[in-house]
């Protein structure tokens, strides 16, 4: 075999391959429906508050109003720590009518339900509904990434604003000031 300055085909396919997975870690997480698309309805099954037990489509009963969606496969301390403060700015602009729930993609509801509203319960989460809809991959008319551990969505009258997508460990409190300062996009103008 040939050698290219001391490394053999092999070696240097490596490396390059080493090079294409380093590049495509660096990329955005691309998840969910961009900037401008309609959110479609789906149901998934509440496992906190008063629709607890229910088949619920959130989106549908949202219209024209303000809202964000929280996609998640794994319940972690991050998440409960973005969806802290999703549903304080819940609380804080009632007015505004925001609305907002985090749904869990899992293929094992049942076994899910009682992890989710444990975790609900340590992370402090009062307002929003949590919920497991019964297919890890998710609505398919949302188009989520395999890789997003996270996908969030900011929409207002039927329209996306903003979309976050994160990678397992990539939802640090840095990201999660991101998302919280685009909410202000999807909220009513004060006069």
């Amino acid at each position: 075999m040939r050698q290219l300055r001391g490394i053999g085909y092999s070696g240097l396919f490596c490396v390059l391959c080493a090079s294409v997975v380093q590049l495509s870690a660096a990329e955005p997480c691309q998840s969910g429906l961009p900037a401008g698309q309609r959110p479609g309805p789906f149901s998934f099954v509440v496992s906190t508050g008063p629709q607890r037990g229910q088949s619920t489509c959130f989106v549908c009963e949202t219209a024209d109003r303000p809202a964000v969606i929280v996609f998640a496969r794994e319940l972690s301390e991050p998440l409960g720590k973005l969806v802290g403060q999703i549903d304080k700015a819940v609380a804080d602009h009632k007015k505004e009518e925001l609305r907002a729930w985090v749904t869990i993609l899992s293929d094992d509801q049942p076994g899910m339900d009682k992890k989710v509203v444990e975790w609900g319960k340590k992370h402090a989460v009062r307002t929003l509904p949590l919920g497991v809809f019964e297919d890890a991959q998710g609505p398919p008319s949302y188009k989520l990434a395999k890789d997003a551990d996270v996908t969030v969505l900011l929409f207002v009258k039927r329209k996306v604003q903003a979309n976050f997508a994160f990678r397992s460990g990539e939802l640090t409190d840095e990201k999660a000031a991101e998302v919280m300062k685009a909410l202000p996009t999807i909220l009513p103008v004060k006069e």
